[in-house]
């Protein structure tokens, strides 16, 4: 009867983690295929020279489209709806990136590509390494996705140099964890749903991207 017991506990530990496994190659192949198709909308918008879209309508496709892809997410639509959300999110960027290359600060976009890069696969490389549960971040991500809210209403007002600065920098910090939280989260079993797991990794290198891009403009502006 133990032995029997012990057979379809390594069994169940097996399955647990080929299906662990599965979802991480899922999610990881899906990225590749977003933040690909995202840099290719982000390159149209730039060609085609297409406006930066105001407040209302990014928060509105942001989250509209953000939350179709949730409430889809256990469906085949759901990836039809993340590459949505993913392009979206790219036809964001272009303008921005327009608007820094017209400035002559291609060597800033440059810089922080490559800083998020590899922000992002120091992040994965040590969770996957150490195998480390990462789900103590979850209070501390609380707590700076609040101090983020009130800040950027509060920069909506006041326009300080040096509380652009802090946003930034902690909007780092907090996509840094996000990226180390959802690793963990993956293969701990925590997140059985790759669609789910790449839109979260997606929006981490994309605030990534965005607020280191801001920092390093600001610093420039510095010296």
């Amino acid at each position: 009867m133990q032995q029997s017991r012990i057979v379809f506990d390594t069994r169940e530990q097996s399955t647990s983690l080929l299906q662990t496994h599965k979802v991480l190659r899922n999610t990881y192949f899906l990225l590749a295929l977003t933040l690909t198709f995202s840099a290719v909308v982000a390159y149209i918008s730039m060609s085609l020279g297409l406006p930066r879209p105001g407040i209302i309508v990014t928060l509105v496709g942001f989250y509209g489209l953000l939350f179709l892809t949730n409430s889809l997410a256990n469906s085949g639509a759901g990836i039809i709806a993340t590459f949505a959300f993913t392009g979206f999110l790219g036809y964001t960027v272009g303008p921005i990136l327009n608007m820094y290359i017209g400035a002559g600060l291609s060597d800033l976009v440059v810089l922080a590509l490559g800083a998020t890069a590899a922000v992002f696969f120091a992040c994965s490389a040590y969770v996957l390494t150490t195998k480390k549960d990462m789900s103590f971040l979850s209070g501390m991500m609380f707590t700076l996705f609040i101090v983020l809210l009130v800040g950027m209403i509060a920069n909506i007002f006041l326009q300080i140099p040096a509380l652009q600065v802090a946003m930034s920098g902690l909007f780092v910090i907090f996509a840094s964890a996000a990226i180390l939280f959802e690793t963990s989260n993956i293969i701990h079993g925590g997140e059985t749903n790759y669609i789910r797991a790449t839109v979260s990794l997606f929006v981490s290198i994309y605030n990534l991207f965005i607020s280191l891009l801001n920092l390093l403009t600001l610093f420039s502006r510095d010296e």
